[in-house]
């Protein structure tokens, strides 16, 4: 590698050793800054595996450390947990172990953890050496010392105390090769977030660099796929398989690549199937119901049966009968360049209150589940206020509810097939919807505990009652739906400024129309029936009614067509279950009931039974 001398005649630019000018940003940081600096706490993805693509392999955290520590003159590393206590890295080395029992004075005791106090002995030599030794000292579990950052016990409040006095008094140290300017001995923390450590002890405090390791991007997971396209000995390159691989691992860590690779092998996965091990990964599960041999058939049957549970709904019975197959063959969002993680279907269902909106809803979960059970609901006018989206994906730590986590990711990581419904989002609070965001853009959501939910094999239906004001059944179903799509659009555009959810809705709304005449009687005629039904089940009854009391309450609970199916319900709650009832209460055990006359004086409604 050709590089232009520094001021010092040496070969190092201002980001430190050229040769690690491909390794991790942090690593690069810490190497850059480390004659400026006593101390770091890093903290973010710590427990993933790091690519040094110069080395053409993958490192754990530690590892990378050390590496990057040797190329710079260090002579050894100590880690240190309150479980395994002191090591010495490199292990079973005795240069390094020489090296730490001249610097410490005596030889390091791997047999014990040594208390916060004892600590102090090891911290003190490392940063203030009386030997010109350079070294490093890891604390791993930095988040586990301190029962509260913000509360701690005399012991704890002493050490941190000690370590911020340490970090503003270490003194560099001198070497040899190719950084012989004086580098500090480094305090390296590793803490889960920077929260973990008393706020106090990094404040204003210069001697303390605070460096986020994040998680891989695309490029680390392209590099890192390749590597380990090397374990399946084919002689295909598998360019177009390992960055399928890559991209499907979105969100995930170069680790969980090393274990989806591990999981491949073990289950003679070949590599051009690699990308699909990602969903067994993630789901926890090897059963697809998407790629069961019967939904086909379940859903050309559905194209019949729908419409008869959704009554007077062709055009949104049709247009999601539609998105549902595409769920079903895999086509959702297939004009993209390349297979993305979204949900498996995503539906917005908007229209006037009571045609049939839920119903769809379990329709749908009927036919690709099975069964409703795989429903889920969630009522958005719970969520108006802004606190109440910690129900959803949990409190944040420290927070009462936190090890509980969240209803929904609880739910969908238990189980990703699911048909989930959000009834009246418009009710939810905007900063609740933008959490939306991120399941309808990336399919995952991450709870207040650090767990991630995928959304990948789920279909999200959104209802909505936006835009019903104003209009009346009769219109054209045209005018209705313009009249709804345009509110619709007013709402997310201008009222929540959140134009970016709409358009990942894209064309996925669906419109429901007010129930017409022929409907309303068909559906009149579905509820009826249901009742005589409930009536022979519970009591071994046969119920009828005569012509004239049908045709009577038929009247009576269609009058309202704007209340949908739900009005026709109600109706028939009041104008002849509730006088059902008292008139069966009265009349004791019968065979068969016959209902010849029904009767309304203000708002009683009397049947007469023979």
């Amino acid at each position: 590698m050709t590089t232009q001398p520094g001021p010092s005649g040496d070969t190092r630019g201002p980001s430190g050793d050229t040769r690690l000018a491909s390794w991790p940003a942090f690593v690069r940081e810490l190497d850059a800054t480390l004659s400026v600096h006593a101390q770091y706490v890093l903290w973010g993805n710590l427990h993933d595996s790091f690519l040094a693509p110069d080395e053409g392999r993958l490192f754990p955290l530690r590892e990378l450390l050390w590496e990057a520590l040797r190329r710079s003159g260090y002579s050894f590393m100590v880690v240190y947990d309150r479980v395994d206590g002191l090591r010495v890295h490199p292990a079973d080395d005795k240069a390094a172990a020489d090296a730490a029992a001249s610097l410490f004075g005596s030889r390091v005791d791997e047999r014990k953890a040594p208390s916060l106090e004892g600590l102090r002995t090891y911290l003190s030599a490392l940063a203030r050496p009386t030997r010109q030794i350079r070294a490093a000292f890891v604390i791993d579990y930095a988040s586990r010392i301190a029962r509260s950052p913000t509360d701690l016990e005399p012991a704890e409040r002493d050490f941190f105390v000690f370590c911020e006095k340490l970090s503003r008094t270490a003194l560099p140290v001198r070497g040899d090769g190719d950084r012989p300017k004086p580098l500090y001995n480094p305090v390296i923390w590793l803490a889960g977030r920077p929260g973990d450590l008393p706020p106090w002890f990094t404040a204003d405090n210069d001697a303390v660099r605070e460096i986020a390791i994040p998680r891989p991007h695309l490029g680390d997971r392209q590099q890192t796929a390749r590597l380990l396209a090397r374990a399946f000995e084919t002689s295909d390159s598998g360019v177009d398989v390992t960055d399928d691989f890559a991209q499907e691992a979105e969100g995930l860590t170069l680790q969980a690549m090393i274990e989806i690779t591990r999981l491949a092998k073990e289950r003679d996965v070949p590599l051009q199937d690699l990308p699909d091990a990602v969903r067994t990964y993630k789901l926890g599960v090897l059963d697809n119901p998407w790629k069961r041999e019967h939904l086909r058939r379940r859903i050309v049957e559905g194209e019949e049966r729908v419409p008869s549970r959704v009554v007077g709904q062709p055009q949104a019975v049709t247009k999601t009968l539609d998105i549902l197959k595409r769920a079903v063959l895999g086509l959702s969002g297939a004009q993209a360049a390349r297979a993305s993680s979204r949900p498996r279907g995503v539906l917005f269902f908007a229209g006037p209150t009571g045609v049939g909106k839920t119903e769809l809803a379990k329709a749908i979960t009927s036919l690709v589940f099975g069964n409703e059970d795989a429903y889920l609901r969630f009522d958005m006018s719970e969520f108006s206020a802004e606190h109440a989206g910690d129900r959803l994906i949990g409190s944040p730590p420290g927070y009462v509810g936190f090890e509980a986590g969240g209803e929904l990711t609880n739910a969908v990581r238990q189980d990703p097939f699911r048909v989930i419904l959000f009834d009246e989002i418009e009710k939810a609070h905007p900063r609740i919807l933008d959490k939306f965001l991120q399941i309808l853009e990336d399919g995952r959501l991450t709870d207040g505990r650090g767990n991630t939910a995928f959304f990948s094999e789920s279909i999200l239906v959104f209802t909505s009652n936006l835009g019903t004001r104003g209009i009346t059944p009769g219109m054209p179903y045209e005018d209705l739906e313009a009249q709804v799509r345009s509110a619709i659009t007013e709402h997310f555009t201008t009222a929540l400024n959140r134009p970016e959810l709409l358009n990942r809705f894209g064309d996925n709304i669906v419109i429901f129309d007010f129930i017409g005449p022929e409907a309303a009687d068909r559906i009149f005629d579905l509820q009826l029936a249901n009742i005589c039904r409930r009536v022979s089940d519970e009591h071994h009854m046969k119920l009828r009614l005569s012509d004239e009391v049908t045709a009577t309450l038929r009247a009576w609970c269609t009058s309202e067509l704007d209340k949908g199916g739900r009005g026709i319900g109600m109706a028939l709650e009041s104008y002849f279950i509730n006088p059902l009832a008292r008139a069966l209460f009265d009349l004791g055990p019968a065979a068969d009931v016959t209902v010849s006359g029904v009767h309304r004086d203000g708002s009683i409604v009397r049947l007469d039974l023979q």
